[in-house]
């Protein structure tokens, strides 16, 4: 028979030894630490330890330090004691990597159970589902577009639920496309990153007519500032519950993007404009330096082929031969828009048969084969010219 694991725990700045003697008593192995300690913990190569208790009631701050760790070491988890339900200082611990809290009187068994819970959720199962991050080189190239569509096919594809997340804070345009009213969003998580589980995110989404759930961008700003680079939190829950994660990402908040913790495909979606492709080449370089181990590749979306910059032309700007032609049909993409139905639920129209092939090739699904010869449908499913 396996012996459980003991939990080793960081005590940060304790008031007294009363969370020492608690947590002992629990069997847990402890470790008072102060801020500086805390600080040595964001180092890479740092030793660290399962849990952190952050005693508040002496100093009423979180250490400066504690978002760092959470940042270098996310698998840490972080409990805050506080002596009463200031706000300001659960907000605060909240936007610093906190999910955990205690409030006085503090117990034994309050301590017990909250420890036991960051314990379980860092042994939970890693990310399984694949993340597709889709972002414009610039704006109204139809990024949302192609998540969208791309999201649908993958939700018609597989037999396990797809998820499209507008990574928008307020005012993204997924739900317009897909004819759903949501009640929540993904402003509605980063406000309570502090009830972020399986079950708090499933309650946030929405299951649209085509049957892919979605999570919107909320119609309101945020009432107070928020840190958007939570959302890899999100993400990161969210592969672990779906097969498939299509994300369409903000171009106005470089930090979503920059912190997404994992990601297995990163489409840059361009047009055949001089600065888009000149800004898509520098946006991609930078991106494979950013996540080595994702794919990035490109999709020159509405297609003309006497247009003076041409598929060689966007592939030598961004070093890459990975590029996905979709072709020009604005007026059928725009009908789609305006009926809330995505253009991929359609057959026999180059549109949707692109957007298929694209779906397919991120999710390494086998395509869809054809006696045709290399022109007519066989080119119409690959996408490719």
């Amino acid at each position: 028979m396996t012996t459980p694991l003991i939990p080793e725990i960081f005590v940060v700045d304790p008031l007294n030894r009363d969370l020492e003697q608690f947590l002992s008593a629990c069997g847990m192995r402890t470790a008072r630490a102060s801020a500086a300690d805390l600080a040595d913990l964001a180092q890479p190569t740092a030793q660290c330890p399962d849990v952190v208790v952050i005693d508040t009631r002496g100093t009423r701050a979180i250490p400066p330090a504690m978002a760092g760790v959470k940042r270098q070491h996310p698998a840490i988890g972080f409990l805050v004691v506080a002596s009463d339900s200031d706000p300001a200082v659960l907000l605060e611990a909240m936007r610093a990597g906190a999910t955990e809290f205690v409030q006085e009187p503090v117990t034994a068994a309050a301590l017990e159970q909250a420890i036991s819970r960051l314990v379980a959720h860092r042994a939970s199962p890693t990310t399984t589902g694949q993340v597709f991050a889709f972002v414009g080189a610039k704006g109204g190239v139809g990024t949302t577009t192609m998540a969208v569509n791309v999201a649908t096919v993958l939700a018609k594809l597989s037999k396990s639920p797809t998820l499209l997340a507008d990574l928008h804070v307020a005012y993204g345009d997924a739900a317009v496309f897909l004819g759903a009213e949501p009640r929540f969003s993904l402003l509605d998580a980063l406000e309570n990153m502090h009830r972020l589980d399986a079950e708090f995110l499933k309650s946030l989404v929405v299951k649209t007519a085509s049957g892919l759930e979605l999570l919107a961008s909320a119609d309101r700003p945020a009432s107070a500032p928020i840190d958007t680079r939570r959302t890899s939190e999100i993400v990161q829950l969210a592969s672990s519950q779906y097969a498939y994660t299509v994300l369409d990402v903000p171009r106005s908040d470089p930090a979503v993007l920059d912190n997404l913790d994992r990601l297995d495909h990163i489409v840059v979606v361009v047009n055949q404009e001089l600065a888009t492709v000149r800004n898509a080449g520098r946006m991609t370089a930078a991106l494979r330096s950013r996540y080595p181990d994702a794919k990035v590749m490109t999709v020159i979306n509405r297609i003309d082929a006497r247009a003076e910059i041409g598929q060689r032309e966007v592939q030598k700007a961004m070093a890459t031969t990975s590029t996905h032609e979709v072709p020009n049909d604005y007026r059928r993409a725009l009908t789609a828009m305006h009926a809330g139905r995505p253009l991929a639920l359609d057959n026999h129209n180059q549109l949707s048969a692109s957007m298929t092939a694209l779906a397919r090739e991120l999710a390494g699904l086998e395509r869809v084969k054809t006696e045709k010869s290399s022109g007519g449908l066989k080119a119409l499913l690959t996408g490719r010219r």
